[in-house]
């Protein structure tokens, strides 16, 4: 074979089916951040966190793995930072893997009973505005006690189980009949219309649970990983947490429920797509024929998933283990209770996951060269120079900005880091940077929905197999965030500014919370 054919054969490969403009890209970045980073490492590395957010906006043109993988490393091999640092991000988030290689699996063994519920609830709540407030309030309460991720999972189980329902009926098949739902050659002419409103409406329903997760993932300490660093940061438990976060969280919930009720009732940013009727009428002939061939058998592993799905909450709300470690407990007792014994079929559960426990680590590269490369530092500086209220305003927008480009794990470990270093180095009073604790809580959860960049949740929704299926790019994601981006953005930032320090004065007042005892394990009580 000649040279250039061999060459022409290994660009074909690369990348695989990218468009060439795509492909181009990725090589041209690779060939401008050694040059960069010779003569400019810090715009060398907000380059490289820039390159990498492009790969996630394009995920439907090419998985983030293979492109993110290569800028990082790129990256690794510049120097820009270490193998040994990307293992201790990798340590430190150890638990998140943990979650997505066995609590994602594990909902996968209860999907059964999961699509069951939601299929009664799906075609007995008729109203739009109902149904998308139900998945929005649900999300925000299990967001509560449960990982973000863990819940945008079931969420995900039973979304593709409606529309692979629908889609093989649509193809002209049985409810019993093989189907590859992920290709629409087989799928009717007349049913097309009805299947991109269905696939519209699916996407309006996960939107809505994305940012439930966030709004109630902000009111706990076990909500999202970084509100568990913030609360050891300062010394507070469970209750304490959710106490003195109720002057943001609540106003926020009420704000955010209304936002789902007006973007619905008057078809903003493309959301207010009903379920078509062809389609409901499907997922009604679907539910009586489920309902009507269940056996003793199939009864009996409804109610073992029902026990397991119970059990899961209590675990994971009394913090018994590490998610992970409930996840595989999960996964043990859904197959040997409900007669999953092949290994094959067990380990079809784990295929969705590993894909974007790859791409996290991969990420986690890039969060190590935002900190080898002191991408955050002159931010951090900048804020503390204000006062008061403006500054913890000042500390929620800069958290919310940082939490739209990088992790916002990684955001909150880092400032409430920086802020602690300044109270014990006697810069800021104890009150302030318990105040300021909060801003760094409300400032990663809120404003961060913005991207799919800012939260795991989102980005394992990005990056499913769903999203393709039901159109949902990092754009249109983006797109339909807007409202949901602008009304958390401002309320927050209201209530964390304003209302939150006239809120903490009162509670101090009514003896709900006390002012903070050196050596205490916390101050509730004390």
């Amino acid at each position: 074979m000649k040279a250039s054919g061999m060459s022409l054969a290994i660009y074909t490969n690369f990348l695989g089916q990218s468009p060439n403009w795509y492909k181009l890209t990725i090589i041209a970045f690779m060939f401008i951040n050694p040059i960069v980073f010779i003569n400019q490492p810090y715009v060398a590395g907000w380059l490289l966190v820039i390159e990498f957010i492009f790969t996630l906006a394009m995920a439907l043109k090419c998985y983030p793995l293979q492109p993110g993988g290569l800028l990082a490393i790129q990256a690794i091999a510049m120097g820009m930072t270490s193998t040994e640092k990307v293992m201790h991000e990798v340590s430190v988030n150890i638990e998140v893997i943990l979650l997505l290689v066995f609590m994602v699996a594990g909902i996968h063994f209860v999907k059964d009973l999961l699509l069951f519920v939601f299929t009664k609830l799906l075609i007995r709540v008729r109203s739009k505005i109902g149904i998308s407030l139900a998945f929005a309030f649900m999300s925000a309460f299990l967001s509560a006690f449960l990982d973000a991720l863990t819940v945008v999972a079931v969420i995900i189980a039973v979304v593709v189980g409606f529309y692979a329902i629908y889609h093989k009926i649509s193809s002209g098949k049985g409810f019993i009949d093989q189907h590859d739902h992920s290709a629409d050659n087989e799928v009717a002419e007349l049913s097309r219309s009805d299947l991109d409103a269905f696939r519209g409406f699916l996407r309006n329903l996960l939107m809505h649970a994305g940012v439930g997760t966030a709004l109630g993932g902000v009111s706990t300490m076990v909500g999202e990983p970084q509100n568990l660093i913030i609360a050891a940061a300062v010394g507070w438990d469970f209750a304490e947490f959710a106490l003195r976060m109720a002057a943001v969280s609540i106003p926020v919930l009420i704000a955010g429920l209304l936002t789902t009720v007006v973007v619905e009732k008057f078809k903003l940013f493309d959301f207010g797509i009903k379920l078509p009727v062809a389609v409901q009428d499907v997922l009604l002939a679907y539910d009586n024929y489920q309902t009507a061939k269940l056996t003793t058998n199939d009864v009996a592993k409804l109610w073992v998933q029902g026990i397991i799905a119970v059990l899961l909450i209590l675990c994971l709300s009394l913090h018994i283990a590490s998610v992970g470690l409930i996840g595989l407990m999960v996964i043990i007792l859904a197959t040997t209770f409900c007669g999953v014994t092949d290994e094959h079929a067990i380990g079809h559960a784990f295929k969705e996951a590993l894909p974007f426990t790859a791409l996290l680590v991969v990420f986690f590269a890039i969060v190590a060269v935002i900190i080898d490369q002191h991408l955050f530092t002159p931010v951090i500086a900048w804020v503390l120079t204000f006062d008061g209220q403006l500054q913890l305003a000042v500390l929620f927008l800069a958290n919310g900005v940082l939490s739209m480009v990088s992790d916002n794990v990684f955001v909150g470990t880092v400032y409430i880091n920086e802020v602690k270093a300044a109270w014990e180095a006697g810069k800021i009073s104890r009150e302030q940077f318990e105040l300021l604790a909060i801003a760094i809580n409300t400032g990663t959860n809120l404003p961060s929905v913005a991207t799919p960049n800012g939260q795991a949740a989102f980005l394992f929704l990005l990056t499913s197999a769903l999203a393709p299926l039901i159109r949902l790019s990092y754009m249109k994601m983006v797109w339909m965030a807007v409202p949901y981006t602008i009304v958390l953005t401002v309320v927050g930032l209201t209530c964390t500014s304003v209302l939150l320090p006239e809120v903490t004065s009162w509670m101090y007042q009514m003896g709900w919370i006390h002012h903070y005892v050196p050596g205490a394990a916390g101050s509730l009580g004390h």
